[in-house]
């Protein structure tokens, strides 16, 4: 989850970067500058927030399949 979401912020860092270069009239050199620093910047930050929600994920699933297996295993009291 952690590469998916480094590469849609990326991605759409550049694409943001483009845009706002093509709108103030910007240089080509300067806006192409920017889009290569800010993208890794973005993709970093990313992967730490998809890694983060991951985990999360991870952690919450099994918590629920232990407190199911333990359900299942211990014997019915009637």
């Amino acid at each position: 989850m952690g590469r998916a979401y480094a590469g849609v912020l990326g991605y759409l860092a550049a694409v943001l970067t483009l845009a706002r270069g093509v709108w103030s009239g910007g240089g080509l050199e300067a806006t192409l500058l920017t889009m290569f620093a800010v993208m890794p910047l973005f993709a970093a930050i990313g992967f730490v927030v998809g890694t983060i929600a991951q985990t999360t994920v991870d952690q919450a699933m099994r918590e629920k399949l232990e407190v199911e297996l333990a359900a299942s295993q211990s014997p019915e009291v009637s």
